[in-house]
């Protein structure tokens, strides 16, 4: 498996249902009936983080997901740790709904806002740098999905297609995404390694392929 560099291959996958993998992540949520749980999903572009969150959320239909990819939409590729926390995070401890619309939605005229209900019971926060320290006092689980780059990529190239101007999007993304994830090593910070590639036969819409323990932090 080709994985970032400084990355541990995560050991012991196997499969668990998905039931089982959310009592993990809320178990570790504080008993709290004010507030959602926030549970961070991280991993490479075309990890597999949104499918995982989707599903994640069909499970806990009193759940909502928040995309990273909305907060950086025309801001920064990493920079909005700031913006998630005054605008997300912040209001959902205090049990407050959100309704967010960030400065560059404004400048470029897209419609809409970042929506989370109040009363909501877990809120699944998915995206590229979402497990970093500046955001550690605002989650409460989290998940690193690992997969083979090389399996990665080629989702990529099938999703959003591979002409010039997605080349150099993708370039200028890996020129800011490596020192964050050297910087970050997310994979160590997890609560619950995901196999975002596996060869284990399970059913993904009921099932998930998980790591019998951290990556090796030494």
């Amino acid at each position: 498996m080709r994985l970032h560099p400084g990355e541990v291959e995560a050991e012991g996958w196997h499969v668990l249902p998905l039931s089982t993998v959310v009592g993990q992540l809320l178990g570790k949520a504080p008993a709290d009936n004010e507030r959602p749980a926030v549970v961070a999903i991280d991993g490479r572009g075309g990890a597999g983080k949104s499918v995982l969150a989707q599903r994640l959320h069909r499970l806990v239909p009193s759940s909502a997901v928040v995309h990273t990819d909305d907060i950086a939409w025309n801001q920064a590729y990493f920079d909005w740790a700031d913006l998630m926390t005054r605008h997300v995070l912040r209001p959902l401890h205090r049990g407050e709904a959100v309704d967010f619309r960030p400065p560059a939605w404004v400048a470029h005229d897209r419609p809409g806002t970042i929506r989370v209900p109040a009363g909501t019971d877990v809120v699944w926060v998915e995206g590229t740098g979402m497990v970093r320290d500046a955001l550690a006092p605002w989650i409460d689980a989290s998940v690193w999905v690992q997969g083979d780059l090389d399996e990665q990529e080629r989702r990529l190239v099938e999703r959003d297609g591979d002409s010039a101007a997605q080349r150099e999007h993708v370039t200028a993304w890996l020129a800011e995404e490596l020192p964050h994830m050297q910087r970050e090593q997310p994979w160590r910070k997890a609560t619950l390694t995901v196999a975002g590639t596996s060869e284990l036969p399970h059913d993904p819409e009921t099932e998930v392929v998980v790591a019998g323990g951290q990556p090796d932090r030494e």
